[in-house]
């Protein structure tokens, strides 16, 4: 079968599906990729003929600030209420008629896309062809028993709860996600489709797609009253890579994958030097200012028996070198996580869910601190499974991060749970679940 896959240019929708593309080609299928350019040269790397955005705005994680200055000024439910308009439903048109071009040079029997560029309708409908979605956050679909979105809840316990959660959900369909279903709607008649009304548009996804292909385990989810059989949990999917764990010490740097870093600041967990060790990351879209989480956790953590590797995502590097020389304390721009996972014992993080899943699939509890673009509600997931401490909010405090990663270490009931959780990622083969989604939605 033909399969183009189709994503937006940010690392975090795109790293997930890499398996999927080299799997599929693996097995014998045509395949080719929509996304940005400047994803052309992972491309060329993995084999995967490349169909660049041409009437798309492209969108990194790299660049969201400079293309939209205002943004950074946003916090919350209105950072989510801009993200939603700008960046995720102003393309949908962009979108399909790049695809719709796409198709006169790879005519596609189904098109695997990132669930967030909200054309499943349009590929399905006008087009006519199989869609599957792959979702790499949190299950998004609307239940009765699920939070609002984007608020950071856990599920209702009391009736105080329940009344706060109704206006909550009145507040995101009439502030947060208004601009963004208007939009997307407004483009859809364009087309002559019609979108009901007060339908929330995150529920497309699960709507208008043959089949959804869901990162992570239901076990990460919250309750639900109503199960989506089109839902498919596959666990982690991590980026295609090469290479097993071996030590921290060298799974860092720009070499990671493939050699040990010659630093010989690094010393290794696996030698006993020190008695834990604790990774910290910002993520790779807000690291522009590590006040936020990495310094504080530095802070908190520098002058312990603690081994701290940093991810700088890039930035920063050589200022947090020269501001911590000591010698428990490592930064690098890049942090081959799979590779250091296995002999971390707490992850700080602002809530990526990629990370958040890496980390659960490699047993390792957490420390979360992040509200923006939806980590909120992964990181109340987080909670809410008992796999980690959630800070609730942008900028913890270097006591409050001590503290945290005390009562995570201080207790074994933290690590027991997330290795529990560690034994449903390895129970599947994540790429090869996904695979057989797509194979069984265009066999129809």
């Amino acid at each position: 079968m033909k399969v183009l896959l189709a994503s937006q240019a940010i690392a975090g929708h795109f790293n997930p599906m890499t398996g999927i593309g080299v799997r599929l080609k693996t097995e014998g299928h045509e395949v080719g990729w929509y996304t940005g350019r400047t994803l052309a040269g992972r491309l060329d790397e993995l084999g995967i003929p490349h169909y660049p955005f041409d009437r798309a705005i492209e969108h990194t994680g790299d660049n969201l600030n400079e293309l939209y200055p205002q943004r950074a000024k946003l916090k919350g439910p209105m950072a989510i209420r801009f993200d939603g308009e700008r960046i995720f439903a102003s393309n949908v048109t962009n979108f399909f008629e790049d695809i719709r071009d796409v198709h006169q040079r790879f005519p596609f029997d189904a098109v695997v896309m990132d669930s967030s560029m909200f054309i499943q309708r349009l590929v399905a409908v006008v087009l006519g062809k199989t869609v599957v979605s792959v979702v790499a956050i949190g299950n998004m679909e609307s239940d009765p028993l699920v939070p609002p979105l984007f608020f950071g809840f856990s599920p209702a316990r009391t009736p105080a709860d329940k009344i706060l959660h109704a206006g909550a959900r009145l507040v995101s369909e009439q502030i947060v996600t208004k601009p963004a279903r208007t939009s997307y709607a407004r483009q859809l008649r364009g087309y002559g489709l019609r979108t009901p009304r007060g339908t929330p548009i995150t529920d497309e996804t699960y709507r208008w797609s043959h089949a959804i292909i869901q990162t992570g385990t239901a076990s990460l989810d919250f309750p639900r009253r109503n199960i989506n059989p089109k839902v498919h949990y596959v666990g982690a999917l991590l980026p295609h890579r090469a290479g097993s764990a071996t030590d921290p010490a060298a799974a860092t740097g720009p070499a990671a994958a493939s050699a040990p870093a010659a630093d010989a600041r690094q010393p290794t967990a696996a030698q006993g030097t020190y008695r834990r060790t604790v990774v910290v990351t910002q993520g790779t879209v807000d690291n522009r200012d590590p006040a936020k989480l990495i310094i504080p956790t530095i802070e908190a953590l520098k002058d312990t028996d603690s081994l701290i590797v940093v991810a700088s995502g890039g930035a920063n590097t050589e200022a947090l070198r020269r501001r911590y020389p000591q010698p428990n304390v490592v930064v690098e721009d890049y942090v081959d996580f799979a590779r250091v996972f296995p002999f971390t014992d707490v992850f700080v993080t602002n809530g990526g869910f990629g990370g958040v899943l890496l980390s659960l699939s490699h047993g390792v509890p957490l420390v979360t601190a992040g509200l923006n673009e939806g980590k909120s509600d992964v990181n109340a997931r987080v909670a809410y499974a008992g796999v980690g401490v959630n800070l609730k909010t942008e900028n913890p405090s270097a006591a409050a991060i001590r503290s945290a990663v005390d009562t995570v270490l201080g207790d074994p009931a933290w690590r027991e749970r997330a290795q529990a959780m560690r034994g449903q990622f390895e129970a599947d083969d994540s790429v090869g679940a996904a695979v057989e989604v797509i194979k069984a939605a265009v066999a129809g």
